[in-house]
């Protein structure tokens, strides 16, 4: 792994190689991260490209953690990942308004498996933006609760909190039950 402080610094002064020697060091991870938060895997590489994006634009004001920018381009991988949903919910509420002759869907994928995943990612969009960051960064990128609250810019204390409150809200929102759809309704 090559010096990420080093690789950084010269990020931030202009140098465009040694921000592509970091692309290739976190795309990966990064991918792998938005891959769990979007519904299919070209709006995953749409916002990776967002994440780097905005890494190279705000690189003057990124949050170094431990060395390395992989978490600042994680959470904002959840906050780009939340703005595309947004933008992708407002689009299809468009198309939805438009005569259609049949309800189109994945046929890879089960409507149990489809309704559990929208369940799930309405579930994480719910929490908020640094609830939704924070326990990302702990559940699935394997962070501790200290170092994900510091990319978030929270005391660890503070972050301990946040976490268990979302955990709590996260699987009360899970355990409801669906609700029953009536003739007629459409989802």
């Amino acid at each position: 792994m090559p010096d990420e402080v080093a690789l950084w610094s010269r990020a931030r002064s202009g140098d465009g190689r040694a921000f592509a020697a970091l692309f290739d060091t976190h795309r990966d991870r990064v991918y792998r991260h938005v891959l769990r938060l979007v519904p299919t895997a070209s709006d995953a590489e749409d916002v990776v490209a967002g994440v780097f994006l905005e890494l190279w634009r705000k690189r003057d004001a990124v949050a170094v953690v431990d060395g390395s920018v992989l978490p600042w381009a994680l959470v904002t991988a959840t906050n780009v990942a939340r703005n595309t949903h947004r933008g992708l919910r407002r689009h299809r509420a468009a198309i939805d308004r438009l005569p259609r002759a049949e309800h189109l869907v994945d046929p890879a994928e089960s409507a149990e498996e489809r309704v559990e995943r929208e369940r799930l990612l309405a579930a994480v969009h719910a929490l908020g933006t640094a609830d939704a960051g924070l326990l990302l960064l702990v559940a699935l990128e394997g962070y501790g609760v200290a170092e994900a609250g510091a990319a978030l810019g929270l005391s660890p204390g503070a972050a301990r909190v946040r976490l268990h409150r979302a955990r709590k809200r996260l699987q009360a929102r899970l355990t409801d039950p669906l609700p029953v759809l009536q003739e007629g309704d459409a989802r």
